[in-house]
């Protein structure tokens, strides 16, 4: 019998783009059930140092709707690690942007004590949330 494979993603998914559906679709690719976590506007705030212009509810509701997705969590910090003994997921996918960040090769590093990996997925260049928001910002001047 074959093992279930369980993935991993997390994210803001601020103003859902073409970005963050390429990542969850390349995602399911790569695993039979899909966990997503979003990070409340907390949490945002406290990395990035700006509030996600959707809610979390709405930002929620949005991916649950993705067809890829087959459960939304809240990220309620960044611990990588603390999320993976909550979902004891095999594969956590990530944007090839982190690859190579000291945080992450850590990350890697105790995952696969654990049996889990990650897998990186090339980031889409031409979209992204913080580029909506500078283009709307233009506009409303």
């Amino acid at each position: 019998m074959k093992k279930e494979i369980i993935g991993y993603t997390s994210g803001v998914f601020d103003m859902f783009h073409v970005g963050h559906l390429n990542i969850l679709k390349q995602a399911k690719k790569n695993c039979d059930y899909l966990i997503v976590a979003v990070s409340p506007d907390e949490l945002v705030f406290s990395y990035k140092g700006k509030k996600p212009i959707m809610s979390l509810e709405d930002r929620m509701a949005i991916i649950e709707a993705i067809k890829y997705v087959d459960k939304v969590v809240i990220q309620h910090d960044r611990d990588k690690i603390k999320a993976y003994h909550n979902y004891k997921f095999d594969v956590m996918f990530v944007g090839d942007d982190w690859k190579g960040n000291p945080l992450f090769e850590e990350v890697e590093k105790e995952l696969i004590k654990h049996g889990s990996k990650i897998q990186f997925f090339s980031y889409t260049n031409k979209v992204s949330s913080t580029k909506l928001r500078s283009i709307l910002k233009d506009e409303i001047k």
